[in-house]
C-alpha cells in the first residue's frame, strides 16, 4: 500500500486537472486499489502545506487554505460576470439538472444566448441529459473546474440563502418582474459587470 501512494501521489502531483479513481487505476499497476491508497495519503497530508481534496468525483493536490496568502505574489486574471450571468450560474448550481426554460422562469426574464455561451466557455457548467419530456430539452449542471475553483467537494456543498445574506453576497431585492411576451433581457446587461454581486464568482 506505501508503494500505491507513493504511484497515487506522482500521478496526482504531475497532472493539472483533478484526477478520478478509475483513471488513477487504470495507470497503475493491475490490481492496486486506489481508493484504498487515496484515504490513507489524505490522512497523511493532514496538517501539511498541501492538502489531497475531493473535487466531484476526482483528486487533486492543492495549497491548504490558510496558506493561500503565500500566493499573493501569483498573477491572477479575474474576469467578471455580468449579473444575468451570475445570477443564471446561481440558477443552474443549486437547481441542477435544470432546463433553459426553467432558468428563465425562476428568473423572470429570456435568458440569451451570450450568457449561457459565456458559462460554458469558462467550462462552469455543461450540458446534462436531455429531460424525457416533450421536445427532449437539454439540461445544465455545474462542472468540477466550477467546484474546484470554489473549493467545494460537491454540489451539496453550496452555501445556503442565509449564509449568502451575511456574506453580503445575495442581495435582499425583490425578483425581477417578468419581460413582456417575445421579449429578452438587453444585451447591455451581457458586458456590464453587476458591481454588488460580481465578486461572488470572480
Amino acid at each position: 500500500m506505501g508503494e500505491q501512494e507513493r504511484m497515487v501521489e506522482a500521478i496526482l502531483f504531475a497532472s493539472s486537472e483533478p484526477v478520478s479513481v478509475n483513471e488513477l487505476n487504470s495507470r497503475m499497476p493491475h490490481g492496486s486499489d486506489a481508493a484504498e491508497a487515496l484515504v490513507h495519503l489524505r490522512k497523511r497530508y493532514e496538517g501539511r502545506g498541501v492538502h489531497l481534496v475531493r473535487v466531484g468525483d476526482a483528486w487533486a493536490l492543492r495549497t491548504a487554505p490558510d496558506l493561500g496568502f503565500l500566493m499573493q505574489k501569483e498573477t491572477v486574471e479575474t474576469r467578471k460576470l455580468s449579473r444575468a450571468a451570475i445570477e443564471t450560474l446561481a440558477i443552474v448550481a443549486y437547481h441542477q439538472p435544470v432546463t433553459r426554460a426553467e432558468i428563465e422562469e425562476i428568473r423572470g426574464v429570456s435568458v440569451s444566448r451570450g450568457t449561457v455561451d459565456q458559462l460554458l466557455e469558462l467550462e462552469w457548467i455543461r450540458f446534462g441529459r436531455r429531460r424525457m419530456t416533450p421536445g427532449r430539452p437539454v439540461t445544465y449542471v455545474v462542472t468540477e473546474e466550477f467546484l474546484d475553483h470554489f473549493g467545494l467537494e460537491n454540489a451539496r456543498d453550496l452555501p445556503g440563502l442565509k449564509e449568502l445574506r451575511e456574506a453580503g453576497l445575495l442581495e435582499s431585492r425583490p425578483p425581477m418582474g417578468p419581460l413582456a411576451a417575445g421579449e429578452s433581457e438587453p444585451d447591455d446587461d451581457e458586458g456590464v459587470p453587476d458591481t454588488d454581486q460580481g465578486e461572488m464568482f470572480e
